[in-house]
């Protein structure tokens, strides 16, 4: 199978008048179609940079990143960006809401609504269709901004710590659900978070980076029984601490 994603050697560094901040340092990677890729590593490390990378927001210096086969930019990829905050607009309903980008990109038209509405209805929301996002609690929002992205199908999805926001409970509710939704969706996902269990419990892998410039440590894949096949449930495997102590001990190594 082809990847959907490759990063080929790839380096950068952040330019200001005070001089050059390297920021990843030979960064080769391939992520299949379907898979769900966490990256931990220490503060300020690169991991958001890898995003803005991947999403076209900022170039590699030296290297190649590679999308659907092809090189970035020809690609014609489509790349959704979940971030931290909702971003839901008070004076729009929660259906308004989550046809905003589809809006925006002049895609809105009677199949598409009806895909949104379909999504609204089996994520817990067609109740709620009509009402302001003041109505909604943490998670529930946060299913809103997924559905939003979700809706201009896009290739590859990054998410950005889009829990961190939230309280611990509401948390552990909002990564089951929306794990299960992404499992569901068959979307190719990658997600940055300082949440070691919470890479443990969504990701088919996680990339452990180094310090500053970050370089790739450690590529660990996560295998887990029938059982466990969700978020919340792998929580319960023999096998979750077992990853948490080897990536912990992987981010405590020096180097």
């Amino acid at each position: 199978m082809e990847p959907i994603l490759e990063f080929i050697d790839v380096c950068f560094s952040y330019h200001s008048t005070n001089g050059e901040t390297p920021a990843l340092s030979g960064i080769s990677l391939s992520v299949k179609p379907g898979e769900f890729i966490a990256i931990v590593g220490p503060s300020g490390c690169g991991k958001t940079t890898l995003l803005s990378l991947i999403s076209g927001l900022l170039l590699p210096e030296s290297g190649e990143i590679r999308l659907l086969g092809k090189a970035q930019g020809t690609s014609g990829a489509n790349i959704g960006y979940m971030l931290q905050k909702d971003h839901l607009f008070e004076w729009r309903t929660v259906y308004d809401n989550v046809l905003l980008g589809l809006e925006i990109r002049h895609g809105l038209n009677q199949q598409t609504k009806a895909q949104v509405s379909s999504m609204l209805d089996t994520y817990g929301l067609s109740a709620f269709k009509n009402s302001p996002p003041s109505a909604l609690s943490g998670g529930m929002r946060q299913r809103a901004a997924l559905i939003r992205t979700l809706a201009l199908e896009p290739d590859i999805l990054l998410l950005d710590e889009p829990f961190s926001a939230l309280d611990y409970q509401t948390r552990l509710e909002v990564g089951d659900d929306i794990g299960s939704i992404l499992r569901k969706e068959g979307k190719t996902a990658i997600l940055v978070t300082h949440d070691l269990a919470e890479a443990i419990t969504l990701a088919d892998r996680v990339v452990i980076l180094s310090n500053r410039p970050a370089r790739i440590k450690k590529i660990l894949p996560l295998h887990f029984d029938e059982a466990f096949d969700s978020p919340l449930k792998r929580r319960s495997a023999p096998c979750f601490s077992e990853y948490f102590d080897e990536i912990w001990k992987e981010l405590k190594s020096n180097g």
